[in-house]
């Protein structure tokens, strides 16, 4: 325990709170689409998928090993560093959970890791190769593969079911909605949790806690998926409304047909040492079911704002951490401590801004847009 110092619990914490931001920003990953149809109640979706994700947490630990030993060098990283990464990490979680935008919580913490150890080590503290191999070759590919997976099955489910009555039809594919949205809940908790766990790791090693290429111990396997699964039942009501209803109106063949796909991409990719991004699945899945069915319309503005949030994810997170690793580095544990007041203070006033026009459980099927200021109230006796 002697490794386990004041810093290292900083960055431990730190760590756990991205976890849980990471937790509320994706619940949508997985519910968003059973909310919308009406399989699953909000407060049940969301109790359901938290449990479902500390559960995932314990399937694998291939994507750990990918984050703590794969994309930068463990020799020369120090805690400080990702202490810096996790700050732009939460901070854009944080930003894009306010204006309602699915972007991505892996790039989000790959960015700000890569930020932070480019300035505090230098650019060859990151592996590049592995960067393109294991984060921005799925990130391309993985939403692409999960929306034409989730169109072909769209349009299969309507076309074998064009005959029976409709009410059947939604019932039974709402039914299923409830087991393939608690798979997607399961495939989260396998990919997501791992990230946070490979990011402690990675201080642990750092710290000379752990030997250089050493696996996650068991409680920071319980740790991260205990906060991965508290943040996920707390809902990120805003991402949901997105999701489930300002890409395409979802029906329920729809939502069973992009929950299957998502399940099956995000899977594979965490048995393969692949760090995807589960909401870019997810949101490739949804739009390929929206494009499946006939007539069903997508809404493009909201799929370009949506794609362009993917694209700066990675360096604008790069960015924060970069600038918090050069206060860390040369300001010490006071440039510390000064990042960490910062960081809070920005996250606490984006909670507060949040709060003018809230979204929550008993509205999140009310509209497809998501606004930050509040909508001013209709007028009374004035001419349509």
């Amino acid at each position: 325990m002697d490794h386990i110092t004041f810093l290292v619990t900083v960055v431990i914490v730190t760590a756990l709170a991205f976890d849980f931001t990471n937790g509320f920003h994706d619940t949508a990953n997985a519910m968003a689409t059973s909310i919308a149809t009406g399989a699953l109640k909000p407060k049940t979706a969301v109790l359901i998928s938290g449990a479902l994700n500390v559960v995932g947490a314990f399937l694998s630990t291939e994507v750990a090993k990918t984050i703590s030993g794969g994309i930068v060098d463990d020799t020369l990283v120090t805690p400080g560093m990702i202490f810096a990464g996790l700050v732009g990490a939460i901070l854009w979680n944080l930003l894009t959970w306010l204006a309602g935008l699915p972007s991505s919580s892996s790039h989000a913490l790959f960015g700000g890791l890569i930020g932070a150890v480019w300035v505090g080590a230098g650019s060859h503290g990151v592996h590049f190769d592995k960067v393109v191999e294991k984060i921005l070759i799925p990130a391309v590919a993985s939403p692409v593969v999960a929306g034409l997976a989730a169109l072909i099955a769209t349009y299969l489910a309507y076309k074998l079911t064009q005959r029976a009555r409709k009410d059947s039809v939604t019932k039974g594919f709402r039914l299923g909605q409830i087991a393939s949205a608690s798979l997607v809940s399961l495939a989260h908790g396998t990919n997501d949790a791992q990230k946070t766990m490979g990011v402690i790791t990675l201080t642990l090693i750092s710290a000379g806690a752990l030997g250089h290429d050493a696996g996650p111990p068991a409680w920071v396997i319980a740790s991260a998926g205990l906060a991965i699964g508290l943040g996920t039942y707390i809902g990120g009501w805003r991402i949901i409304r997105t999701m489930g209803k300002g890409l395409t109106e979802i029906q329920s063949p729809q939502g069973f047909a992009a929950e299957t796909a998502s399940t099956t991409v995000i899977l594979t990719s965490a048995h393969l040492g692949f760090a995807l991004s589960t909401t870019q699945v997810a949101s490739g899945s949804i739009l390929g079911a929206g494009l499946g069915r006939r007539l069903a319309e997508v809404r493009w503005g909201v799929a370009g704002r949506m794609v362009v949030a993917w694209l700066i994810t990675l360096p604008a997170a790069a960015l924060v951490g970069g600038l918090a690793a050069s206060v860390v580095t040369h300001g010490g544990n006071f440039g510390t401590v000064v990042v960490a007041l910062v960081g809070a203070a920005l996250s606490a006033g984006i909670v507060v801004i949040s709060r003018r026009n809230p979204v929550h459980a008993d509205n999140v099927n009310e509209h497809h847009e998501v606004n930050v200021r509040p909508t001013a109230p209709a007028r009374v006796g004035t001419a349509a």
